[in-house]
């Protein structure tokens, strides 16, 4: 297959088509893949690092109030339609896979313009800007949340959850030790991560709990966000911080470390909720307030309403709230038990299998 990928700006759009193309490899080793990103987003390095060619264009988005920046985005889009077109006609793809930003909203828009098989994926359960324009052009839709299929054409989409599920759900038997850490592999893990960047409002609320965390009898690993963990470290200066407490500034390669966690405290991200349901992790939710359409708070109750997470709102988030729940969840095996199998029950773990039926299907509707 030769497949032209398009999604950019953040982790959310670029690590489930990474996954995708990776099972695509596996199952189809001949292959060919080439990624049109921005200029200035996170697939700049990300992408390239994964062995993946790449072509990038200058993109901005709308803004929400009228100004002659919007002239610009408009000009800008339309020049990238142009450019996007010289690339299908000389790359020749087989299918298009858009996973959003605004950089796949010009590059699906142009090849549904060529009669090109078009596809694509939305990772929330609120649909993004980009995926409402494209769904008109494009030829099939592919969704991880229920709660997206009413705001698309319904004859065009199919449910086949986040490719990262995936991805995860094949490291299942990872032989990572916590022993890398100074942590114990017989002790029930607690890992609290704000995302790549860490979460001000988690961090603070977490220094906050160490005094308690240190005498429970779990353990607790905090990931503070690369740029954050310095100030961290000064505010926890004069702590003292229990053997079975380690903050870090980054959780390298989670993956791995997944399956070896009892219970997560982190944001409601689309890629995070596919990873604990292909796994069947205890979820303890904190959505981002600062995301379009508060779209993370409806991709976390999608698992609170199945009892496989708790959710947290920003605006109640204390030491004590975040203390509460992860000393009932952490506490009561049972109660861990039940959660686990509800999240997994959400999961999909052969999610990237079930996109490559999608390209196909759109392949074969062209011919």
């Amino acid at each position: 297959m030769r497949l032209l990928v398009s999604g950019g700006g953040t982790g959310g759009h670029i690590y489930p088509a990474l996954a995708l193309i990776e099972r695509l490899k596996q199952v189809e080793p001949d292959t060919e893949v080439l990624y049109v990103g921005t200029t200035r987003g996170l697939e700049n390095k990300i992408v390239p690092d994964a062995g993946i060619k790449l072509e990038t264009m200058k993109m901005q988005g709308f803004k929400r109030s009228l100004s002659l920046e919007n002239l610009k985005t408009v000009y800008l889009f339309l020049n990238s339609v142009h450019r996007a077109k010289k690339i299908i006609r000389d790359f020749k793809p087989d299918v298009v896979l858009g996973t959003g930003g605004y950089v796949s909203g010009a590059v699906l828009y142009a090849a549904a313009k060529h009669h090109v098989p078009t596809v694509i994926h939305e990772q929330n359960s609120v649909v993004g800007i980009t995926n409402k324009f494209l769904s008109r052009y494009v030829d099939q839709i592919a969704i991880a949340f229920e709660a997206a299929r009413a705001q698309f054409p319904a004859d065009k989409v199919t449910m086949v959850g986040n490719p990262r599920a995936q991805q995860v759900a094949a490291q299942v038997d990872s032989d990572f030790s916590w022993s890398t850490y100074g942590l114990k592999d017989d002790v029930p893990t607690l890992m609290i991560f704000g995302g790549s960047q860490g979460a001000p409002k988690i961090n603070q609320t977490v220094v906050d709990a160490i005094p308690e965390f240190n005498h429970r009898q779990y353990q607790v690993i905090f990931a503070t966000g690369q740029k954050r963990y310095d100030h961290i470290k000064q505010e926890l200066a004069d702590v003292e911080i229990g053997d079975n407490v380690k903050v870090v500034p980054y959780i390298k390669d989670m993956p791995a470390k997944m399956p070896k966690v009892a219970a997560l405290v982190s944001r409601a991200g689309a890629t995070t909720i596919a990873e604990v349901t292909a796994l069947g992790v205890p979820t303890i939710l904190i959505p981002s307030p600062y995301v379009t359409a508060n779209h993370q708070v409806k991709n976390a109750q999608a698992l609170v309403r199945k009892n496989a997470a708790v959710m947290i709102t920003e605006d109640h988030l204390d030491a004590r709230t975040l203390l509460v729940q992860a000393d009932k969840i952490m506490e009561n095996n049972e109660l861990r038990g039940e959660m686990a199998s509800a999240a997994k029950e959400l999961g999909k773990p052969d999610a990237a299998d079930h996109l490559i039926k999608v390209l196909h299907h759109a392949i074969d509707e062209h011919h």
